[in-house]
């Protein structure tokens, strides 16, 4: 089975499995609730559309809850969540994957990586951003190991058996990928549940496909029909001081000492704004050479123009 991260994008616009002239429709809804079709369009438009809608929701009735069917790989959770924390909101998102994670006690692929992000801004531009897969890591991650040639890490991966594996061409093929917190000894059975829940969220709640029914990342021969949620809840409607009281959380995390060895405790979000310092600082985003080679070969087979270097 030949994995590449072009399959999930281009591959399904070259073949013509994205909807490129209709657009996401709500099929039914309630002041705070909405089920949406997203006609199989391109995920980013289909999130943007849903999470928009919840965040209107939430700002006519407090909270909106927005599920959608029908549509594609929706890219980085993170960005529909922050999305309504921008707009004062805490903002929620979710999605359901192919199956790659192998449930506790189990050898076979079942549930997807099923991303949880969850946004909140405190003070004084202080923020709260959780973005996570529900298996111990992300599968684009053992892809990239798999383009450079490492190995993955113990704890992240199994093979075809359901044993431990480090080789990344050997569980792209045939194993997959531990739920969050690895084997059942170290709780991975917690990870396996939060996987379940988003399943619930976006699958069941929805309609779409789920678990096993989805298809897989290499197949492009039917269309995705993902499921997803999206949420926006307006603190205001609750205790009033909700940023000051999360700052205060945020500084009793982050002001203890730390470890010897380390420098600094960070919160979710923490790792991703420091990187984002960085590549301002440096003018641009810095690349792995053979993921700049990757990215080539993708200019010249579709007809684009090739990232500009520094």
């Amino acid at each position: 089975m030949d994995f590449k991260l072009e399959y999930y994008y281009l591959t399904d616009l070259h073949k013509g499995f994205n909807a490129k002239d209709k657009e996401p429709e709500i099929l039914k809804q309630t002041p705070a609730t909405a089920l949406v079709h997203g006609n199989n369009c391109v995920g980013p438009v289909v999130g943007k559309f849903c999470m928009d809608l919840a965040i209107e929701k939430a700002k006519n009735v407090g909270i909106g809850w927005v599920c959608v069917k029908a549509s594609n790989h929706f890219g980085i959770a993170g960005w529909y969540s922050i999305r309504a924390m921008e707009q004062g909101l805490i903002g929620m998102a979710f999605c359901n994957t192919s199956p790659f994670m192998i449930p506790t006690r189990s050898k076979t692929r079942t549930l997807g990586t099923n991303p949880i992000s969850v946004a909140a801004k405190g003070n004084n531009g202080e923020e709260f951003v959780l973005d996570m897969a529900t298996t111990a890591v992300a599968q684009g991650k053992v892809e990239i190991k798999n383009l450079l040639g490492k190995k993955v890490p113990q704890g992240w991966t199994v093979d075809g058996h359901g044993k431990p594996c480090t080789d990344p061409q050997e569980v792209l093929d045939h194993g997959g990928l531990h739920p969050l917190g690895g084997p059942e000894e170290t709780s991975g059975y917690k990870g396996y549940g939060l996987g379940f829940m988003v399943e619930l969220f976006c699958g069941i709640l929805s309609g779409s496909r789920f678990g096993q029914n989805i298809r897989t990342w290499s197949c492009h021969e039917a269309e995705a029909d993902l499921g997803q949620c999206f949420a926006a809840i307006d603190p205001s409607v609750f205790a009033p001081g909700f940023e000051g009281r999360l700052s205060d959380l945020i500084h009793q995390c982050k002001d203890q000492e730390p470890v010897e060895g380390e420098t600094e405790i960070l919160v979710p979000g923490d790792p991703e704004k420091n990187h984002i310092e960085l590549c301002t600082r440096l003018g641009g985003i810095p690349y792995h050479s053979k993921q700049i080679a990757f990215a080539d070969e993708l200019a010249e087979k579709y007809g684009v123009e090739r990232l500009h270097r520094l």
